[in-house]
């Protein structure tokens, strides 16, 4: 019976944790994405606290990785620090990383589109 009550201890942790954060809420917000048919794309758990991670492998063979933080809990996102506003980050891009407002479905696009590694010189690029 020990075995028994440790399973059911550890998903009522969890389904307290889904309520706390209200995780079924959460759903709602996220957008409908498409991705481009060339790339790779793997959903994983979530860790460290962000809400959804996923990876993309881009043609080039480019890793992104990114998630979102809803709670502002692996970085801040916002005008007020002081009240979460949910967000993408995208690593790498430019060298660093990219972040943009949820909703903004065009931006994260451009953001693991981009293939560039920031180490590139701004005044030797030709348009």
């Amino acid at each position: 019976m020990i075995i028994v009550d440790t399973e059911i201890e550890k998903k009522l942790k969890r389904y307290d944790i889904e309520n706390e954060q209200d995780w079924k809420g959460e759903s709602v917000r996220i957008p409908w994405m498409y991705f481009r048919s060339d790339w790779q794309v793997r959903v994983i758990p979530p860790f460290g606290d962000a809400v959804i991670r996923f990876q993309v492998i881009l043609p080039s063979g480019t890793l992104k990785s990114i998630y979102m933080d809803s709670r502002n809990s692996l970085g801040i996102w916002g005008s007020d620090i002081n009240t979460p506003e949910p967000y993408w980050e995208v690593y790498p891009y430019k060298g660093d990383v990219g972040r943009c407002d949820l909703a903004d479905t065009i931006m994260l696009m451009e953001m693991i589109q981009d293939d560039t590694n920031g180490d590139e010189d701004e005044s030797t690029k030709t348009t």
